[in-house]
């Protein structure tokens, strides 16, 4: 886990699937990188405008089943509305400071910016089939939270 700077996602390797490692100061922003890694996964983000705003509200036995659940929720929305994101905000129902804490409910308010989706202009590359547990880590090095896991494709 981790590199030099903490805030971003980047993309593993891994045989079949999509693999993805997302990193933030807060374990929420690091939740908003997963959101963008998802939608990066399956069509250029920087192409897709900031038109309409979808608010996603759930919560999680524990941090590992809101990180699973938020990126479900999200991948439901592009299939069922065929809308695209490219910014993402969360709010967490309590601050999550340190490891200890991930084994507790999580609940959480989203908000997803985007448009629907164009596959001309947006460049669609692959469909995630389904959000998984795979390889899934939430983990806090120094002062960087860093999530990751695998997309079945």
């Amino acid at each position: 886990m981790g590199g030099t700077s903490c805030g971003g996602y980047k993309f593993l390797e891994h045989t079949a699937d999509a693999y993805f490692e997302a990193s933030g100061k807060t374990l929420e922003e690091a939740f908003e990188y997963a959101g963008k890694a998802l939608f990066e996964t399956m069509l250029n983000t920087s192409k897709v405008e900031c038109r309409t705003r979808k608010l996603v509200v759930d919560s999680g036995i524990d941090a590992y089943n809101a990180l699973y659940r938020w990126l479900e929720d999200l991948l439901i929305i592009y299939n069922v509305e065929r809308l695209a994101f490219t910014q993402f905000k969360i709010v967490f129902d309590r601050k999550v400071r340190d490891p200890s804490e991930l084994s507790k409910p999580l609940r959480f308010l989203g908000e997803a910016c985007g448009e629907e989706v164009n596959s001309e202009k947006h460049e669609v590359r692959n469909e995630v089939k389904a959000v998984t547990y795979s390889l899934m880590k939430i983990v806090k090095e120094n002062d960087c939270w860093y999530v990751s896991t695998v997309l079945d494709l």
